[in-house]
């Protein structure tokens, strides 16, 4: 409570905090003058008749005295030797008069001991109240200053990019710049304009006596390998770890040096990303026109950007957001404003079979790469009929149309949690794989192929922005098994995967990226927390930051993810990339139950509908409960809702 009431002192305007050190020194007039009596009565003495003149004469020499000698305009909290020696004057010059007028000439009832007691007191009193300011406001100030001080930070790398870096930072208001990192052993030791570079080696003991706080990675060239060691010595160092614009990035003015950014996921991920083959990126989009459905999306709008660089004839963004649609043409014509191709904003839902089949036959895309869909798992399980629309009969309308008008490649994104699902959203997404699997054998002329990945780091939905949330706001960070994994992927890998596999499909085929091992998710959320400065609180270390719980697995969520059915995927033209042969149903088969599946989704039949889909897609173990939060709330399907399904 007491540094609540300093802080606001603090805060107050200058006039106002003049006026109440002026008030002070009345009231401090007033008791010396009292105790003066005191004193000199040798008991506490109550004054009485011309006694109180005292008082008036007091206030009226000494205050107009202490604003001319200049008390009110020195600061409290830097009071001086100087500012003392100006109060000592100005008392004596106050005591002499105030002596003159009850000593020498003297007062009937006034002592004249009183004319020479109450200045003594009033020095001591005026002093001592500028002693007791300064010691207790400078101390709170002290602490306002080093809260608002630029945080103490270490440059790794004192290459072109790290000089420029301190220098462009030389007079930053965030950054205090204390010193380099470098792993060249022959610059330890030296100084780069006058900020000195240290070695690496013990990068704890330096973080820790040097009390950093940030350290700015400026390492654009270095190699995925030595960065992750970098960032593993660091994470044990326990300092936030932040990142500088690639040289990429500032050549074409997307980004300032100054622009310091958290960690890229790539850094979270912990494996060297997956580089794109060009001739592949190129093969089906350069001078051609490209639709992207879902292009709004955090695939969908990556999958734009890598081909409106590719140079194509037209680009079609084709979503149901507004706004979504609305940024990223905004952004694709800011950033590609030298290249001639137009950019067409599209609106449609692409369960819209009249709306897709206008679109697709106005502008003929030799390519479309259909990214359009439900993914979020818990969300597709409380809406299944609308995943069913969007997921399947969204991809089917989109097919029918690519075969109507003869488009030569059609590329849908899958996912991983197709593979032997266990909810709603993995099921839709296999069966969308099926349907273009049997439209591909029950026509030749367009090239139907699916991309199937893990989960893409930084995407909607992913868990890095959420767990970054919960850094932000102090935890804790939740997770819904210690033992769940997933494999991991970032948004460039995977819009480039999706370009580079449709450029090498034949027909019918399943493709996915060598991603590597999966990653637990409580380890990203340690590493996350580790890497923000911060620390784990667990029952090994009761008195960290942020804790990280267990909320229980979702409806539908398995704790291990595959990316393949089968066995045996075979090689392609990109080292990193698989072909799998996977069985499926033939056209003549399938298109039956997809019309009952249809039916049951308009009619929003939860329960009909995990049927349709336990009957369609092969390995689909659908929950024993409905969770659908329509037919949840319908107490007519209460009954239904208990009966396992089967």
């Amino acid at each position: 409570m007491f540094d609540n009431a300093v802080q606001r002192i603090l805060a107050l305007p200058r006039p106002r905090k003049r006026v109440i050190a002026l008030l002070f020194d009345a009231c401090l007039c007033l008791s010396t003058v009292w105790l003066a009596f005191c004193f000199r009565f040798s008991e506490w003495y109550v004054l009485s008749g011309v006694q109180f003149w005292t008082i008036p004469v007091s206030l009226a020499i000494a205050l107009p005295l202490f604003i001319t000698f200049g008390l009110y305009r020195a600061v409290f909290r830097f009071v001086g030797r100087s500012a003392f020696a100006t109060i000592i004057k100005c008392v004596a010059l106050y005591g002499l008069i105030y002596a003159v007028i009850f000593t020498v000439v003297s007062v009937p009832s006034i002592p004249r001991t009183v004319g020479i007691l109450q200045p003594m007191l009033l020095l001591l009193a005026v002093g001592l109240s500028r002693f007791i300011a300064r010691y207790f406001l400078y101390g709170a100030y002290s602490e306002l200053l080093e809260a608002a001080a630029p945080i103490r930070t270490l440059v790794y790398g004192a290459g072109f990019q790290g000089r420029q870096l301190v220098s462009a930072l030389g007079h930053s208001a965030e950054f205090n710049i204390v010193g380099f990192l470098d792993d060249d052993p022959s610059l330890a030791g030296m100084s780069l304009n006058s900020v000195k570079i240290y070695s690496p080696n013990k990068i704890e003991q330096i973080c820790s006596d040097l009390r950093i706080h940030t350290v700015l990675l400026a390492m654009p060239q270095l190699d995925r390998n030595r960065r992750n060691e970098i960032l593993e010595s660091l994470r044990l160092a326990k300092v936030t770890v932040r990142t500088v614009p690639s040289i990429s990035e500032l050549a074409t003015g997307r980004a300032q040096l100054t622009d310091v950014s958290d960690l890229d996921v790539e850094d979270l991920l912990g494996r060297t990303a997956v580089l794109p083959n060009p001739s592949l990126l190129e093969r089906n989009v350069r001078d051609r026109v490209v639709l992207v459905t879902g292009a709004a999306g955090s695939i969908g709008s990556q999958l734009c950007r890598e081909i409106a660089a590719l140079g194509p004839k037209a680009l079609l963004l084709l979503d149901q957001s507004e706004f979504g649609i609305y940024a990223l043409q905004n952004e694709l014509e800011e950033a590609f404003a030298q290249l001639s191709f137009p950019v067409v904003p599209l609106l449609a839902d692409v369960c819209d079979e009249h709306r897709i089949n206008s679109i697709i036959s106005t502008w003929l895309p030799s390519t479309v790469y259909h990214a359009a869909a439900y993914k979020h798992v818990p969300l597709v399980e409380q809406n299944p009929a609308e995943g069913v629309k969007t997921n399947v009969f969204g991809t089917m309308v989109v097919a029918r149309a690519c075969v109507s008008a003869k488009v030569e490649r059609m590329i849908l994104v899958s996912t991983d949690k197709a593979v032997r699902p266990t909810n709603v959203m993995g099921a839709t997404k296999r069966l969308a794989e099926t349907i273009l699997q049997a439209l591909s054998e029950d026509q030749k002329f367009t090239v139907f192929s699916m991309v199937r990945f893990g989960n893409v780091l930084g995407s909607s939905g992913s868990v890095v922005p959420l767990f970054r949330q919960q850094i932000r706001r102090g935890g804790p960070i939740t997770v819904t098994h210690e033992e769940i994994t997933r494999y991991f992927m970032t948004v460039p890998e995977a819009a480039q995967l999706v370009i580079q596999a449709g450029a090498m499909a034949t027909g019918g085929d399943v493709y996915l990226l060598e991603m590597g091992e999966p990653v637990k998710i409580i380890d990203l959320a340690r590493r996350m927390v580790e890497l923000s400065g911060l620390s784990v609180r667990d029952e090994q270390n009761p008195d960290g930051d942020i804790s990280i719980i267990e909320t229980g697995l979702r409806p539908g969520e398995k704790l291990y993810e595959e990316l393949l059915i089968g066995d045996n995927p075979e090689s392609t033209d990109h080292p990193k990339i698989w072909r799998a042969r996977e069985k499926f149903s033939v056209w003549n088969e399938l298109s039956p139950k997809l019309d009952e599946l249809v039916i049951y989704a308009s009619q929003g039949d939860a329960r009909n509908i995990k049927i349709g889909l336990a009957d369609l897609v092969p390995g689909y173990s659908p929950l024993a409960r409905v969770v659908d939060l329509v037919s949840l709330n319908r107490k007519a399907d209460s009954i239904a809702i208990e009966t396992p399904i089967h």
